[in-house]
């Protein structure tokens, strides 16, 4: 069996504690530039986001400020008033729709004055605005009870594609580790040698944005 010197050992573990350090800290700087837009942050610190807990009892949650989000399924131009059917999802700390996930039921959501159903019909959302009862309906030949609400404010999400790199590992001084090598050709040490990057394809992931 291959034996490591005491400073090859020590290399390992501080180009350890290094690369811990780093993805600590990028994950601490990713979190902080998540903020709600300010079009949707309403005025409550803590909107009703639980439609499962609304549905259970609407008459308790009337007149409370709420925020939902999710996918326009249906666009309906009233006279001075627009309707939206959102077939709602989670939102992530932004207040955006986490794409993918699973619909958690829909709300009618109503806007005062005329919307565009073409613009509007299949995008993602996030409306704010009190809670003001339940609406019967059908989703397709089932009857419905929808939560509805009046909208104050609203923001609609565009869907991007994004280039993601293989992540890296990271030395003390700069990116991948050098220095002594395991019994596959890898270098941990702190900074020095050629290093080991992960050379795996670049992938495309979609991601909301405003």
């Amino acid at each position: 069996m291959r034996k490591w010197s005491a400073v090859q050992q020590f290399s390992v573990q501080t180009g350890k504690k290094w690369a811990l350090s780093a993805v600590a800290l990028s994950v601490l700087v990713l979190s902080g530039c998540v903020t709600v837009p300010d079009e949707i942050r309403g005025t409550t610190a803590t909107p009703q986001m639980n439609l499962q807990a609304v549905q259970g009892a609407p008459s308790l949650y009337v007149g409370q400020e709420s925020r939902f989000g999710g996918k326009v399924v249906a666009v309906t131009n009233l006279q001075n008033k627009t309707r939206l059917e959102i077939a709602t999802m989670p939102l992530d700390d932004g207040a955006r729709p986490i794409l993918g996930a699973a619909s958690r039921g829909r709300i009618m959501a109503y806007i005062n004055g005329f919307v565009d159903p073409v613009d509007y019909r299949n995008q993602l959302v996030t409306v704010v605005g009190p809670i003001t009862g339940v609406e019967k309906g059908t989703v397709g030949q089932s009857s419905y009870d929808f939560v509805t609400i009046n909208v104050n404010s609203y923001k609609r999400w565009r869907i991007e594609q994004q280039v993601v790199m293989p992540p890296q590992p990271m030395g003390p001084w700069g990116w991948g580790y050098g220095g002594p090598y395991d019994s596959w050709g890898r270098g941990f040490g702190p900074g020095w040698g050629p290093g080991w990057y992960d050379m795996g394809p670049a992938r495309v992931q979609s991601v909301v944005t405003e």
